[in-house]
C-alpha cells in the first residue's frame, strides 16, 4: 500500500507522533518494501533482514516524536535501516567500492525467440554472478542509486560517506561490473 500524497504522508505522521498506532502501521506498510529490500541487498539474507525492519520501524516508533515532518520520512527510516547495517556489518563502513539482483531485473527485456530469452537468461545470471561478488558496500551504494533512484548527495546523507566516495563507489561498482561481463563475453 502506497500513500497517495505527500499531504496524506504528513497527516499520518502527525497522528503517529500523538500516538495513534494505525498511522503508523499504514505509514510503515507504505515503506516496508523499499527497507527490506534495502535491508535484504546489503545483508544478502532474507531472515535476516526481515529482523532488521522490525527492529527499524520499533526504533522509528520509539523516536518518532523526534522527527522533523519537514524531512523526508523514508529517507530518515532508510538512514535507521542503513545505521543497522552498519551494526551488523562493519565491512560496510570500510568498503567504499556495486549493482544487485534486482538492478538486474531492470535491463530490457530481449525482442522475442528462443535465442534471445537464452541470451537474456545468460545476461542475467552472469549480471547476478558479478553482483554477488561485489564487496556489500558497493551493493548497497548501487542499490541506492538504481533501485531506489536517489541521487548521489541523498546517498551520502543517508550513509554518512563523502559524496566523493559515494561517486567513486559507483564509478567502481560499475566497472566491475562491465569487466565481470566482457569477461564472460557478454559486454
Amino acid at each position: 500500500m502506497t500513500l497517495n500524497t505527500a499531504a496524506e504522508e504528513a497527516t499520518l505522521i502527525r497522528a503517529a507522533q500523538d500516538g495513534d498506532l494505525r498511522a503508523f502501521e499504514r505509514l510503515m506498510h507504505s515503506h516496508a518494501p523499499a527497507l527490506y529490500t534495502l535491508a535484504l541487498r546489503s545483508l544478502g539474507d532474507a531472515h535476516e533482514a526481515e529482523n532488521l525492519v522490525q527492529e527499524a520501524m520499533l526504533r522509528a516508533w520509539n523516536s518518532l516524536e523526534g522527527f522533523r515532518t519537514e524531512a523526508r520520512l523514508g529517507t530518515w527510516l532508510y538512514r535507521i535501516v542503513i545505521n543497522l547495517c552498519y551494526n551488523r556489518l562493519p565491512q560496510l563502513r570500510r568498503l567504499p567500492e556495486g549493482l544487485d539482483e534486482a538492478w538486474a531485473a531492470t535491463l530490457p527485456q530481449a525482442a522475442s525467440g528462443p535465442e534471445a530469452l537464452l541470451t537474456d537468461g545468460d545476461l542475467r545470471q552472469s549480471l547476478h554472478d558479478a553482483i554477488a561478488a561485489l564487496p556489500a558496500q558497493q551493493r548497497l551504494l548501487i542499490t541506492l542509486r538504481h533501485l531506489e533512484d536517489l541521487r548521489y548527495d541523498e546517498i551520502a546523507e543517508l550513509t554518512g560517506l563523502p559524496l566523493g566516495t559515494v561517486k567513486t563507489g559507483i564509478h567502481r561498482g560499475r566497472q566491475q561490473l562491465r569487466n565481470a561481463l566482457a569477461g564472460a563475453g557478454l559486454a
